[in-house]
């Protein structure tokens, strides 16, 4: 989270102000979803959001609770259709999120994989002009940025150049916000809030309108997209703070130039990090440059033995949550927009001092 955020929601803690500096007397957690106040937030954070991504008036922006990985079930719940029949769902996998969001599906579709990358260690995307799309496939899911194995798409793919009428589902939880998106590409994306736009909990969909009334008869009222974007987010109560808090994290992204500026200070910082990593005899990544991501970097130690005196050292420095996902192993650095270029000088100039000292 910006400290600029976090402060301001300091200072707003027992006595939320309004855009005019007016004092609602309460606090955000406080309030009535459905009372005027909370429904100046919700409203400011719709249009902010909007704007920010240039989001077309064809899309519905909805807030709900649960994160990405509940997404996984709530999104084929709501686009399969009504009918009993597991309709064919086709899924690219490019790491450990894809595939979870694929064995998920299986409960309410038939999920079929359109290209896997598993075979090279997801170390890549599959080009898309070797995808097997199913003719019939409700939609095909890709995962933009995978977490644990730093694999980015950074174009996203056209599926109707690649003769496929289905809607493209993104997950985009942990690169939401630090680039723009070519909607026209997308049906439907959605994203949990804790990487780049506030707390846990609070999960973020971008729909388009023909997309909603398509839900299977089990799909519960409170996860359905029609009945959300019906009632503007607030069909039941949804996570008021969370909510306040994206808002006030898309007042940030504003302030520091919109998402161009944004994208550009991510890549600044991914290329230092990258940089460092290739220009090492000690550390190296092996995801295809074409594909790694901005967001999360893992990076190795060619001598495994190290990392332990690599993560105390680094804390010792004040770096903090370096140590790789528990799957794969290694290290990772963590680079979200709210991460300052100063934070990723401060891990470059740690990594090339212990480099010299184990040389």
């Amino acid at each position: 989270m910006p400290l600029e955020v976090l402060q301001r929601a300091a200072a707003d803690m027992s006595n939320w102000h309004d855009a005019d500096g007016k004092p609602s007397g309460m606090g955000v957690m406080e309030m009535s979803h459905r009372g005027k106040a909370f429904g100046s937030i919700v409203q400011h954070a719709e249009v902010c959001l909007r704007r920010l991504l240039a989001v077309p008036e064809a899309f519905h922006i909805l807030f709900m609770q649960g994160g990405g990985l509940a997404q996984n079930a709530i999104v084929p719940m709501n686009l399969c259709g009504p009918d009993s029949t597991k309709p064919a769902l086709d899924f690219v996998l490019t790491g450990s999120w894809s595939q979870k969001s694929c064995q998920e599906a299986a409960k309410y579709g038939a999920p079929r994989i359109a290209a896997s990358a598993q075979e090279s260690g997801f170390h890549r995307i599959p080009e898309p002009g070797g995808w097997q799309l199913s003719p019939n496939a409700r939609y095909v899911h890709i995962c933009g940025n995978e977490t644990i194995h730093g694999v980015e798409f950074h174009t996203l793919p056209d599926l109707r150049a690649l003769g496929s009428d289905a809607p493209l589902v993104v997950d985009f939880s942990s690169h939401v916000a630090s680039r723009p998106v070519d909607w026209s590409r997308v049906g439907l994306a959605f994203a949990g809030a804790q990487k780049n736009l506030g707390p846990a909990g609070l999960t973020l969909l971008v729909v388009r309108d023909d997309l909603l009334g398509a839900a299977l008869d089990i799909c519960p009222s409170a996860f359905n997209f029609k009945n959300i974007a019906d009632n503007a987010s607030l069909f039941n109560t949804p996570p008021t703070y969370g909510i306040y808090m994206a808002g006030l994290v898309f007042d940030w992204v504003e302030q520091q130039g919109g998402i161009a500026a944004i994208e550009a200070r991510n890549i600044e910082k991914a290329d230092l990090l990258y940089q460092a990593v290739d220009g090492s005899d000690l550390y190296f990544n092996p995801v295809e440059p074409t594909c790694r991501s901005r967001m999360n970097v893992p990076f190795f130690l060619r001598d495994p033995a190290l990392e332990s005196d690599f993560l105390q050292g680094a804390e010792q420095a004040g770096l903090l949550q370096l140590k790789g996902h528990k799957s794969v192993g290694g290290l990772r650095a963590s680079i979200y927009n709210a991460m300052p270029l100063e934070g990723v000088q401060a891990l470059v100039a740690f990594m090339r001092s212990f480099e010299r000292t184990r040389a």
